[in-house]
């Protein structure tokens, strides 16, 4: 069975979800951003359908946090952005079938991911729209550059672009985060043990 190299970005975390709102003081909300980072990883490394993680990070924490779970991590983060990190990170995997997957996921469950990349299999081009529809928080390619359009409206530059936009029942893979909302849509799906507790110590 063919497997996919899975390209997670991770920014710098003094830098990560300013849109996110007091979650604490400046240490408890870096502790927020690595759990999400580690729930992510943690549901994605589960999924049959992913061979390889790849973290793009230029932050150590970040860095170490990828390397404890198993991914590959592609340091130097080039300037330029989102974009210009995640065609990166596809280009150090070297794979034919690559993934670009949101950082920010923690209700992620390994079985939605696997059933999205299976049916991203039988396509060249496809994507999954966020929770509102607007955003993108999977883009595979079985063939071709990933050539990745994150940033607002993502959705529709990336169904401009080609891309199949993918249909299932996928709720923590929809479930960005990106504002104390969106952190509590999560935990009402259930945020993995990581984000549980940073939730817990942002709050002590």
């Amino acid at each position: 069975m063919q497997r996919w190299s899975v390209v997670v970005p991770a920014k710098r975390l003094a830098l990560a979800k300013t849109r996110l709102g007091p979650t604490g003081g400046r240490a408890e909300h870096e502790a927020l951003v690595l759990a999400l980072l580690g729930d992510t990883l943690e549901a994605a490394a589960a999924a049959p359908s992913v061979g390889a993680l790849w973290v793009v990070t230029d932050d150590p924490r970040a860095a170490a946090v990828a390397a404890r779970l198993g991914a590959r991590v592609v340091a130097g983060e080039p300037a330029g952005g989102l974009n210009a990190a995640l065609r990166h990170g596809a280009a150090a995997t070297g794979a034919a079938w690559v993934a670009a997957l949101n950082s920010d996921l923690p209700a992620l469950r390994p079985a939605e991911l696997d059933d999205a990349l299976t049916r991203a299999a039988a396509v060249p081009r496809s994507f999954v729209a966020d929770a509102e529809g607007t955003g993108t928080t999977l883009l595979a390619v079985t063939t071709g550059d990933l050539a990745p359009s994150f940033g607002p409206g993502s959705a529709a530059a990336h169904a401009a672009s080609g891309a199949l936009a993918l249909d299932g029942d996928w709720p923590g893979l929809r479930r960005d985060v990106d504002t104390a909302e969106h952190l509590a849509a999560a935990r009402a799906l259930g945020a993995g043990p990581r984000t549980r507790a940073a939730e817990h110590e942002a709050c002590a």
